[in-house]
């Protein structure tokens, strides 16, 4: 697919100074097998992803400690030691999964207390390299009783002593977020967001009502929206991958996943370029979304979605999507019709009597 040319452009997340490009390149699926993973992973193929990455313009990378058990870190650093420091991308990383010391591939435990987070930050802080992390996220809440104050104090602490440049949390829902928001402002929600998974639209819509960032993750819903994802795939998946026993990879709602998908085609072909790009176009065009992190396992990955950055989708495409969404049925959360503003949100899919809360239950394990 040609790839329509320039500098990718940047969007400023949140009230922070960080200018990021509207696709960055995420980081889980490299970390291989680790807890939660996506299978093995072959490093000089994550190394090369990462370097097209950049060679194209993305200018964040985010991983995350947890990915791999370190692994995922250890592989960025690598190719940010072979990078001057003034043409580095923007690091962002993230604290709180905690795997079991004897059961490293078990439910990492969340703990966000002041102590641990330290001990996180110093860790990734030696794996990556760097002496700064641009952003650095609260992986999930808190389930040991830490108060927020103390959590989110420590935070401030990391930006005062210049370690860390900018504070995030990740699959925080709307309360939550007001709860550390009182405390200090949030500068970025990393929310579940895609044409299937659309139950985060709640938490995006505060973030936009407060100047908070969002960087959607798992934009092309872990492979179901690239344009070669296939139910021979799903079926073939292995064992540690964890889509292998995800409920949107089997029977029925993988079949309607797919139809959505494929209904991205002529749109894709009308623009000269693919159903990936087409699809995080979509996810950000919706209000609020500052950008998407899509992931590589292999560099022709990241030419499957890089265009999605200077795609701009036509009122018509986005509600041509928002039919094809409600007349296959595909994924939970809202759905929303487009007028010339694009601001106006409507109706919602997914099984009748659900809150979106409840749905925010279902799909990847981070």
């Amino acid at each position: 697919m040609p790839n329509h040319g320039g500098p990718l452009p940047t969007r400023r997340l949140g009230r922070s100074d960080l200018q990021i490009t509207p696709v960055g390149l995420g980081t889980w699926a490299i970390g291989g097998s680790g807890s939660e993973g996506y299978g093995a992973q072959d490093d000089a193929d994550s190394i090369a992803s990462i370097r097209r990455a950049v060679a194209a313009g993305v200018n964040w990378i985010d991983t995350a400690p947890i990915y791999g058990l370190g692994h995922s870190e250890e592989v960025v650093g690598r190719v940010l030691a072979g990078i001057p420091v003034a043409e580095r991308p923007f690091i962002f990383t993230k604290c709180g999964l905690i795997p079991h010391p004897g059961r490293p591939h078990d439910r990492p435990q969340r703990i966000l207390t002041p102590a641990s987070m330290r001990r996180e930050l110093e860790g990734s802080l030696r794996r990556l390299g760097v002496e700064r992390i641009d952003l650095y996220q609260c992986h999930r809440p808190d389930e040991i009783g830490t108060p927020v104050e103390d959590s989110w104090g420590e935070m401030g602490r990391f930006i005062e002593e210049g370690k860390v440049r900018a504070a995030g949390v990740s699959n925080f829902d709307v309360r939550e977020l007001a709860a550390y928001e009182a405390i200090r402002h949030i500068d970025s929600l990393q929310p579940p967001f895609s044409l299937i998974r659309r139950t985060a639209a709640d938490e995006v819509a505060w973030c936009s009502a407060h100047d908070v960032g969002v960087l959607a993750y798992g934009p092309l819903a872990a492979g179901l929206l690239s344009d070669t994802f296939t139910a021979a795939r799903a079926s073939a998946l292995p064992h540690d991958d964890w889509r292998s026993s995800d409920p949107e990879f089997q029977g029925a709602r993988l079949a309607r996943n797919l139809k959505l998908r494929d209904t991205l085609a002529p749109i894709a072909r009308a623009r000269e370029t693919t159903t990936a790009a087409v699809a995080i176009a979509w996810l950000l065009a919706w209000p609020g979304v500052t950008a998407a992190a899509a992931g590589a396992r292999h560099p022709d990955q990241v030419g499957g979605w890089e265009d999605a950055a200077r795609l701009e989708l036509s009122v018509l495409d986005l509600e041509t999507i928002t039919a094809a969404v409600e007349r296959t049925g595909a994924g939970t959360g809202p759905v929303w019709a487009v007028n010339a503003s694009r601001q106006h949100q409507c109706s919602s899919s997914g099984p009748k009597g659900t809150s979106p809360h409840a749905l925010n239950a279902t799909g990847p394990p981070p």
